[in-house]
């Protein structure tokens, strides 16, 4: 008995030997130090342009009956004449309201680059104007930030682009690769107006890009624990979308006489299945190559789990599908929107209806996604059924994964320290959509990152109620833009 102890101790102090090396070799990846880059700016100039954007209320909504034209008409005569001299020296095309610039390189050989951001932005929510500190398209600068809807999403990225390009214009600087910038004004409503035609013309043009840079995540500020460093997550690909209807069906009748089951009873059993029922997921692919690099700047006990996947990996994808920004970054998920059901308060539906959006992991197909629906709410009174979407048929698939070894890849990282100096760069996974879902198609590599810091705190205002950049912070962001554009049209 004494020798089956001592095995047994051996063995686990030998476990344990191995599980604590293996977290004492899980140290950040040597790399050389990055100079510091630094450019002149009329800082508060260009804090002012991106106000006066915020101003013109080019909102996209679902039903183009509600469009204010003359906001988007507005815009695009402010963007040629606060730029003239970008306006004047590079070819503009115009597709819809989106705008197409080519900035002629002096070498043909090498690929374009595409660098592009969309100024229409999300309604504000009815009712809750009232919540927001400043008024959301007053674009006022306070404490310290600039204030309202597309601060972030995206006229941020679009003016960061025009200033970035207008400082190397007036420069006299000249790219050796071809420059294309794209500025949308649908992709808040899938962008096939407008982006789904540059990537036409592109296309038609025979025009394959090196690379695109599109806006994506941001450098994150407090999102993973223990990681006290700026963490740029540059996502390399980005999730597809696809809605169902989940249909409970009754007899319907009198409210008066109800079955022991109605429609909604049917309905909710069903979608309760679903959320108890989500789609297998897993720290593989662009999960796990992103947390493999933020990992190793965490704490000794989260870097020990991560060190040693090979006997933890089932409690950290636990730990990590608690969060549902990291959950997110696991699987497909499920997230029942809209529901449907009786007209009248003492009538029985016939039919309850829910509206369920899943967001398309790239190892998941909108095939498969229907698929395990039905077969987790299999039941004889409830149907499934897709729903067409405008331009993309029965949904979005996932994009493909981009490279992160490209040269492309490499230029925006080095952008990114050049500038932020001692960060984290690792690739990520775009849980929403961006019109990379079309400039993908004609580029080698599809990027998106915004090179601007996201709090937690900043992240509800996405689409939410207080949006507002730092001022600091943007200034930076047009700094990453112009390393950039010199670095990938340099070469």
């Amino acid at each position: 008995m004494k020798r089956i102890f001592k095995i047994l101790a051996l063995s686990l102090l030998t476990l344990l030997v191995i599980i604590v090396t293996r977290a004492l070799l899980h140290t950040p990846e040597t790399t050389s130090l990055q100079e510091t880059v630094d450019y002149s700016l009329d800082e508060d100039l260009m804090l002012a342009h991106l106000s006066e954007s915020i101003r013109f209320q080019t909102i996209s909504h679902e039903s183009s009956q509600d469009l204010n034209a003359d906001a988007f008409d507005n815009f695009q005569a402010w963007v040629s004449q606060t730029y003239s001299q970008l306006h004047q020296t590079l070819e503009l095309k115009m597709f819809n309201g989106t705008m197409l610039y080519k900035w002629e390189g002096t070498d043909p050989t090498l690929k374009p680059i595409l660098v592009t951001g969309h100024y229409d932005v999300v309604p504000v929510i009815p009712g809750t104007e009232s919540l927001w500190q400043q008024p959301p398209f007053s674009g006022t600068i306070s404490d310290g930030f600039v204030w309202g809807r597309g601060a972030l999403d995206d006229k941020s990225g679009v003016i960061g682009i025009l200033e970035a390009t207008s400082y190397l214009i007036a420069g006299g600087y000249q790219p050796k690769r071809t420059i294309y910038l794209s500025f949308g004004h649908d992709e808040e409503i899938g962008g096939a107006k407008g982006a789904g035609l540059v990537a036409d013309y592109l296309e038609a043009s025979e025009v394959q890009l090196a690379w695109s840079l599109d806006e994506g995540s941001f450098l994150l500020d407090g999102f993973l624990p223990g990681v006290d460093k700026l963490v740029a997550s540059v996502n390399v690909a980005e999730k597809g979308s696809t809605t169902l209807q989940i249909v409970g069906k009754g007899a319907g009748g009198h409210s008066s006489m109800p079955p022991s089951q109605t429609a909604v009873g049917v309905l909710a059993e069903a979608i309760t299945k679903l959320e108890e029922n989500p789609m297998s997921g897993g720290l593989d692919g662009l999960a796990l190559a992103m947390f493999d690099t933020t990992s190793r700047e965490m704490p000794f006990t989260l870097k020990m789990l991560f060190a040693n996947r090979w006997l933890f990996s089932g409690l950290i994808e636990a730990i990590l599908a608690k969060d549902p920004a990291t959950n997110a970054m696991l699987r497909t998920t499920t997230a029942p929107t809209m529901l449907s059901a009786s007209v009248k308060t003492n009538v029985l539906a016939i039919e309850a209806i829910a509206t369920v959006n899943f967001r398309v992991h790239p190892r998941d197909t909108i095939g498969g996604i229907f698929d395990h629906v039905s077969a987790v709410v299999e039941n004889d009174n409830v149907e499934v059924r897709p729903m067409a979407w405008d331009g993309f048929g029965l949904g979005q698939p996932a994009s493909k994964v981009s490279s992160w070894e490209s040269k492309g890849y490499k230029n925006i990282e080095q952008s990114v320290k050049n500038i932020y100096g001692n960060v984290i760069v690792a690739p990520g996974l775009m849980v929403a959509a961006s019109d990379s879902r079309h400039y993908g198609r004609v580029a080698d590599n599809a990027y998106r990152f915004n090179p601007f810091p996201l709090t937690r705190d900043q992240l509800a205002g996405l689409h939410g109620t207080n949006e507002r950049i730092g001022t600091d912070d943007f200034v930076r962001g047009v700094k990453v833009y112009i390393r950039l554009l010199e670095l990938g049209s340099g070469q």
